[in-house]
């Protein structure tokens, strides 16, 4: 079992991807950040006591993100109070993207790295541009990313590894927070993957925040996503927790 509570590894991912406006409600949490990433876009609760009027204050943090023309999300983590999961049910709020949080203890040693690795300052244009290309981004979201890493107050570092004829063809972005080592962004190029490239990046991002003190990694990923499953599996992590996104109904239906 890591070491880790619930509450330790939200507030690490929080730090290690900030929004770009947030708003707070007690202990819930409003984040916005131009519709780039659900969990810079959507409600948290971060204590399971805090569910005291969840339905008026659901609704008051729903409209401002409707303000912001962005999607009325929740994303429902074991902090999530039970009142609110009792009014998302009576509101019908749909689930969507089932997600596991994984985690580890850091090894005492580096991870063998069978390719080349490079390290850039996560607003590197370098980086950004490779990360960029490789998840199909468009130049709107390239010009929010930007912003969001641009936003980072721990320490954090962008990751490329690259084919033996030197083409960046994997990408990663991680962070040490409060000790925590946060993966972001992770992505191999469409035509690489399957070679090894995935694991690289990941390994070499491992190393980096293990040299900067982190005890611990934790990473977010998709309940169906098998490959990636599979490759934190192999690296040493294991499931801590599950979490969900439930949206409004009616949202863009009218």
């Amino acid at each position: 079992m890591v070491p880790l509570s619930v509450s330790q590894i939200e507030g690490a991912t929080l730090t290690a991807w900030p929004a770009l406006r947030q708003a707070q409600d007690g202990l819930w949490l409003w984040r916005y950040a131009q519709g780039y990433t659900k969990r810079a876009n959507s409600i948290h609760c971060l204590d399971p006591s805090d569910g005291g009027y969840a339905e008026l204050r659901l609704m008051r943090l729903a409209e401002l993100s409707k303000r912001h023309r962005i999607a009325p999300v929740f994303r429902v983590t074991p902090l999530t109070a039970p009142e609110i999961v009792e009014v998302l049910d009576g509101l019908l709020w749909e689930e969507f993207e089932p997600s596991l949080v994984m985690a580890m203890e850091m090894p005492n040693e580096d991870f063998p790295l069978d390719f080349q690795a490079r390290y850039f300052e996560p607003t590197d244009p370098q980086w950004m541009r490779a990360q960029a290309q490789m998840s199909g981004y468009d130049q709107p979201t390239i010009d929010v990313l930007a912003e969001i890493l641009g936003h980072i107050a721990c320490e954090a570092r962008g990751v490329l590894v690259y084919h033996k004829a030197g083409l960046p063809v994997a990408a990663a972005l991680a962070a040490v927070a409060s000790g925590i080592g946060i993966y972001l962004n992770v992505v191999t190029h469409p035509n690489a993957r399957g070679m090894g490239y995935g694991r690289a990046v990941m390994g070499a991002a491992l190393n980096w925040v293990r040299s900067k003190g982190a005890t611990h990694s934790a990473i977010q990923v998709l309940a169906d996503n098998a490959p990636a499953l599979n490759l934190y599996s192999s690296l040493g992590f294991g499931e801590v927790y599950p979490y969900i996104y439930r949206r409004a109904p009616d949202w863009g239906r009218g």
